[in-house]
């Protein structure tokens, strides 16, 4: 198996249900309306890509419609041929992986909701017990964002923070295999479908 393959199959094979402790799943109206969406600033400078949750597969707040986000690097320079890859040899220590402690950066102007800290770092590979580390933001108008596996957080509950404010670092930590951010979003009960800021994303990418 080659290693770009690898490393999509390990992101792939990653579950979270990192944040509900409640019994309760959210939900959405019974009939084929689109399902809502929230914009918000991209959350690497470096780059990334994520996979997205079906709707169904994860019912629960941080999860339902969710998004698995891992930075990849790798890319050459000087205008030879590349690939981009998440780690740079076999991806069997933590720091192989691009991603590992690279800042991340908040989801929009919010107040900070609830924290949790899961000190146990994870070995690439090997499943750790939920939940992770997690950050959850939430909006003026209600909505909800939490950022799970996260490390080295900066910020603490009740803060007021900016879109786009680093906060914390990539980790390795509850039910996850390698190091990524998960995203989920929810507004009341009703589970968001994340899209990104490619405006601020433009920016980012010209000032860099």
């Amino acid at each position: 198996m080659t290693k770009s393959i690898l490393s999509l199959a390990v992101l792939a094979l990653t579950s979270f249900f990192t944040y509900s402790q409640s019994p309760e799943p959210l939900g959405r109206p019974a009939t084929d309306a689109p399902i809502e969406q929230v914009t918000i600033h991209p959350i690497f400078t470096a780059h990334y890509s994520c996979s997205e949750h079906w709707e169904g597969q994860l019912p629960y707040p941080g999860d339902a419609l969710g998004a698995d986000c891992i930075v990849y690097g790798g890319m050459p320079t000087d205008g030879k041929s590349g690939f981009m890859r998440a780690f740079r040899t076999d991806g069997l220590t933590n720091e192989d992986w691009y991603g590992w402690a690279e800042p991340v950066l908040a989801p929009f102007d919010s107040t900070i909701a609830k924290i949790n800290i899961n000190p146990i770092v994870n070995k690439p590979g090997q499943t750790g017990k939920p939940p992770a580390s997690f950050v959850v933001f939430r909006h003026a108008d209600g909505t909800m964002v939490m950022v799970g596996h996260v490390a080295d957080v900066t910020v603490k509950e009740g803060d007021a923070v900016k879109a786009g404010q680093p906060f914390a670092k990539v980790g390795n930590n509850g039910f996850g295999r390698a190091p990524h951010i998960h995203l989920g979003a929810w507004r009341g009960k009703i589970p968001l479908q994340i899209r990104f800021d490619l405006r601020a994303l433009g920016k980012m990418r010209q000032k860099g």
